[in-house]
């Protein structure tokens, strides 16, 4: 595996680096032709925390994990680990995928099935989607308690969907 190793802000030192490609070299066991596979790591700093952001660009599949820690080695380690935990959640999926669009990796079976049961819809809900501009859905998703909040746009009558952003942020994903 290739890495690109990057400080945002701050420099990488070399016992963060071999830490880093430590880690995130495991994933390789996963991916055949794993050496070719480049694996792209921004450290960045914000406030007392240490935010580590990992990216693997496969050719329809892009393994994408972020984490904030105070402690640098445990966000690694937590980031490393959700990206496992998506390869192995979405191994079925990614490895149909492959065999449709006839891809250059796939994955080997070197873990335990896991469980169908977490891709099962467990609730489903109706609800009634009401004309509203943008200000006035954040306001409704925030008095819900939700992370996002579906409505109908006022001005274009289109289906949309408000949600809170990790930073604090809001996002907006309008229908065509």
């Amino acid at each position: 595996m290739e890495f690109i190793i990057r400080g945002d802000k701050m420099t990488i030192t070399e016992a963060m680096k071999n830490y880093i490609e430590e880690k995130v070299s495991r994933l390789e066991k996963y991916l055949e032709n794993g050496q070719k596979v480049k694996a792209t790591i921004v450290v960045k700093v914000k406030g007392k925390n240490q935010i580590v952001e990992i990216t693997i660009p496969l050719k329809n599949v892009i393994l994408r994990s972020e984490e904030t820690k105070p402690d640098f080695y445990e966000a690694v380690d937590k980031a490393s680990d959700i990206l496992e935990r998506q390869i192995r959640k979405n191994k079925t999926r990614i490895i149909s995928k492959k065999l449709k669009a006839k891809e250059d990796f796939i994955f080997f079976d070197t873990f335990e099935e896991e469980n169908d049961e977490e891709n099962k819809i467990v609730k489903r809900k109706t609800v009634s989607v009401k004309p509203m501009d943008e200000e006035e859905a954040i306001l409704q998703m925030e008095l819900l308690g939700h992370q996002f909040y579906m409505f109908k746009d006022a001005s274009t009558s289109k289906p949309a969907v408000v949600y809170k952003r990790k930073d604090n942020g809001y996002g907006l994903i309008e229908a065509e």
